[in-house]
């Protein structure tokens, strides 16, 4: 170990242990990554592809009808606008591709985290072990989860998804388990009273009273994709995010604009249809 500049102590050699277990993973795995990759790639384009059937006015139709009905008339109108100015500029495809990245990754990071909160829920040994680890995962810098991603999986959209899965998940994991924790003790103590076992006590009573705060988590996660998609487009994810990743390393200003516009109105709409959704 060499002793670092000015230090007391030789340095550890991080960097070379996670090299080595980066290695191992890579030798062991491999073929389990592919598999991943596959699965990814497969329901991703499949989606997209699903997507590009319905003519662009068709879906704007339907999306603004949906809105209409679940959230109200004025986020109908908003979206019928928004999504016809982006259609208008010509981002019609790449905000095809961003929902279905988005939408992957949401409903994956859905499936993994909240399993996860329900078991933290129910057991304080689990969330103290779990929760440092959500801490990492929020406050590491984005960028670093690219890396792995990468080695793991190559270029495109599976890396660009994996790294926003790891990215955000923590808050559906989180929302859940603090959903479920705050459910009133009398309810709990009432269905144990009649003889509920632990998953008719948690399917009858805490997760139906927790699902705002669940639903409330997986918007965050929603918001937390969509400011991925960026960052995920440096790895050869697709989308909108290379409209302005293209734009910055080219110093465009208008296509920088639209582009980030377009992400813009995508959030608004993801964000007032899980806020609606809760509410009915």
């Amino acid at each position: 170990m060499d002793k670092a500049d000015g230090a007391l102590f030789p340095k550890l050699p991080l960097d070379q242990w996670i090299e080595k277990f980066e290695d191992l993973l890579t030798t062991y795995l491999s073929g389990l990554f592919d598999i991943i990759t596959d699965a990814i790639e497969f329901v991703t384009e499949g989606f997209v592809s699903l997507l590009e059937l319905i003519p662009a006015l068709v879906l704007i139709i339907i999306v603004a009808l949906l809105a209409w009905w679940v959230v109200n008339w004025k986020l109908g109108l908003f979206a019928l606008l928004g999504l016809g100015l982006i259609n208008n500029l010509g981002y019609w495809p790449e905000t095809l591709e961003t929902v279905s990245l988005v939408i992957v990754s949401v409903v994956i990071s859905m499936i993994i985290g909240i399993p996860i909160g329900i078991w933290m829920s129910q057991k304080g040994l689990v969330q103290s072990i779990i929760t440092p680890i959500l801490d990492f995962m929020q406050t590491m810098p984005a960028f670093v989860y690219l890396i792995p991603a990468v080695v793991f999986f190559s270029l495109g959209m599976v890396p660009g998804v994996v790294a926003t899965i790891i990215f955000s998940m923590p808050p559906t994991v989180r929302m859940t388990n603090l959903g479920i924790r705050q459910v009133n003790p009398e309810l709990i103590e009432a269905a144990d009273a009649f003889g509920s076992t632990t998953w008719q006590r948690l399917g009858k009573v805490q997760i139906p009273l927790a699902t705002s705060t669940i639903m409330a988590g997986i918007n965050q996660t929603i918001m937390l994709s969509l400011s991925m998609v960026v960052i995920a487009s440096m790895v050869g994810a697709p989308g909108l995010g290379v409209v302005v990743y293209r734009a910055v390393t080219q110093v465009n200003i208008g296509p920088g604009f639209e582009g980030g516009l377009s992400l813009v109105i995508l959030a608004m709409l993801l964000d007032r249809f899980t806020q609606g959704f809760n509410k009915k």
